[in-house]
C-alpha cells in the first residue's frame, strides 16, 4: 500500500497527558496529570447557557462570533489587559484557545518558517506547530524562577523568524514574563520585523502579588501581536471549549476566514451563556487567586515532605517538581510508580522538552482540583517515600 498520511503528521502520538489520564481512570485514582480544572462553574453562568438553550439560540453565529460576547470581550482586553481593539472586526470567538492558536499558526506559518519556542512548552503549541511543518527554535527557561538566556535569545532571532509564542503565566512551569523581559522580547520583534503570537488563558490566576502584562499592550506592539486567551481555566469550564483571539484587523480578517472554514463558529448557546461571567464581581476573581495559592502551596509542601525539589509557580495552576532523590531511573517509571503505588497521576516531565533528557528527573503535577480531592492527593504523595521505601 502507498504511504497513507501525509508527512505533516509523522511522529504525532497520544499525549503523555492524555495517556495519563486513561492510566488514572483504570485504577480510579486522583488525577493531578491533565489540567481538567474539575471545579464548578459559576451558577449565573450555567443559568445564562440554559436560558440560551431554552430560548433555542441554537443556530449558527457569526464567523467571528456573536456580537453581545465579542463586544464583552473587546471592554475587558482594554480593561485588563491594555490592548486596544475594535469589536467588529480584531476580535474573534474560537473553539478554544487551542482552536485559536491552530488558526493563528495555519494563518501565519509555512513549511520551514521558523517560530521561536521557550521551552519547557505546552505539548499542544508543539504538535501544532509541527503539523504547520514550522522550523523551531527553543529558548530555554531554567528553575528555579524560569529565567531565560537574554543573548540566546537574540541570537535565535533571524530574518526568517516568523513569530515567537509567549505562554505567560505559563504551562507547564508556572513562569509570569515580567515586564522587562516582555520589553526585551518587544524590541527583538521590531528589530527583526517578526510577530509575538501569545497563549494567555492563565492570565487571572497569579501569585504573590503578581501582574499580568499581555505583550500586545507594550508600545510598537500594537499590530504586531495576536492576544489569545479563553473562558476554560478561569470560569473552570474547560469542556466548552470557548475561547477568543485579538489581533490587528488585516490578520483578523483572516484568522476569522479560518476559524469559519475550520470550526463555522463555536457552540452558539454556550457563547450566549458566557457573557454572563463579565458580570462576576472582581471578589471572584480575588477568592479564586487564593484558594489556588492555597492549593498551590499545599502541593509544595506535600512534594516537599515526599523527598521531590518542587518549583513554586508563579502563576497558573501546574508545578514541576524534581524527584531525583527518590531513587527512579527516569520520569516514565516516576510516573508509574506513583500511579501504582499511591493512585495520582502526573506527567512525565520529559514531555515538555525539546530533549526529553532535560525532563528525566521531573514531574508535572495539576493542583486545580476540589480540595478534598487535592488534600487526599497530596496524603499520598506525602506518604510516597514511606510506601517506596
Amino acid at each position: 500500500m502507498k504511504q497513507v498520511f501525509a508527512d505533516r503528521i509523522e511522529g504525532l502520538q497520544q499525549s503523555d497527558i492524555r495517556r495519563m489520564s486513561l492510566e488514572c481512570t483504570k485504577v480510579d485514582g486522583i488525577n493531578l496529570g491533565q489540567g481538567i480544572c474539575d471545579q464548578p462553574v459559576e451558577p449565573i453562568i450555567k443559568k445564562a447557557a440554559i436560558k440560551a438553550i431554552q430560548e433555542d439560540r441554537s443556530i449558527y453565529t457569526r464567523l467571528d462570533g456573536i456580537d453581545e460576547l465579542r463586544h464583552r470581550i473587546a471592554g475587558k482586553v482594554r480593561d485588563y489587559n491594555k490592548v486596544s481593539c475594535d469589536a467588529d472586526g480584531e476580535v474573534i470567538v474560537n473553539v478554544g484557545s487551542t482552536g485559536s492558536f491552530v488558526a493563528a499558526s495555519l494563518a501565519l506559518v509555512n513549511p520551514g518558517d521558523e517560530v521561536i519556542l521557550f521551552s519547557p512548552f505546552y505539548g499542544y503549541h508543539l504538535n501544532i506547530l509541527k503539523v504547520c511543518q514550522a522550523t523551531l527554535k527553543y529558548i530555554t527557561l531554567r528553575p528555579p524562577d524560569w529565567s531565560y538566556d537574554a543573548a540566546a535569545l537574540e541570537v535565535a532571532f533571524s530574518k526568517r523568524t516568523k513569530f515567537i509564542l509567549v505562554n505567560t503565566p505559563s504551562n507547564p512551569c508556572g513562569k509570569v514574563f515580567t515586564r522587562d523581559e516582555l520589553a526585551h522580547i518587544a524590541d527583538l520583534c521590531k528589530k527583526h520585523d517578526a510577530l509575538c503570537v501569545t497563549d494567555e488563558i492563565y492570565e487571572y490566576i497569579l501569585y504573590d502579588g503578581r501582574r499580568h502584562v499581555s505583550p500586545g499592550s507594550l508600545p510598537g506592539m500594537e499590530d504586531r501581536t495576536i492576544t489569545i486567551s479563553g473562558f476554560s481555566k478561569t470560569y473552570a469550564m474547560t469542556g466548552w471549549r470557548l475561547g477568543y483571539t485579538v489581533a490587528p484587523r488585516p490578520i483578523a480578517q483572516k484568522l476569522a476566514i479560518l476559524n469559519d472554514l475550520i470550526n463555522v463558529c463555536a457552540p452558539s448557546p454556550l457563547q450566549h451563556g458566557v457573557v454572563a461571567a463579565f458580570d462576576l464581581p472582581e471578589s471572584y476573581y480575588t477568592n479564586m487567586r487564593r484558594d489556588y495559592q492555597i492549593k498551590r502551596d499545599m502541593t509544595v509542601a506535600a512534594c516537599r515532605e515526599a523527598g521531590m525539589t518542587p518549583y513554586p509557580p508563579q502563576g497558573a495552576y501546574y508545578m514541576l517538581a524534581d524527584f531525583g532523590d527518590l531513587g527512579f531511573k527516569d520520569d516514565q517509571e516516576a510516573a508509574r510508580v506513583i500511579l501504582d503505588r499511591s493512585r495520582v497521576a502526573v506527567i512525565p516531565g520529559s514531555s515538555f522538552y525539546p530533549d526529553p533528557e532535560d525532563g528525566r528527573k521531573q514531574i508535572r503535577l495539576c493542583y486545580a482540583k476540589k480540595m478534598p480531592d487535592l488534600e487526599e492527593a497530596c496524603r499520598r504523595i506525602r506518604t510516597l517515600r514511606a510506601v517506596l521505601a
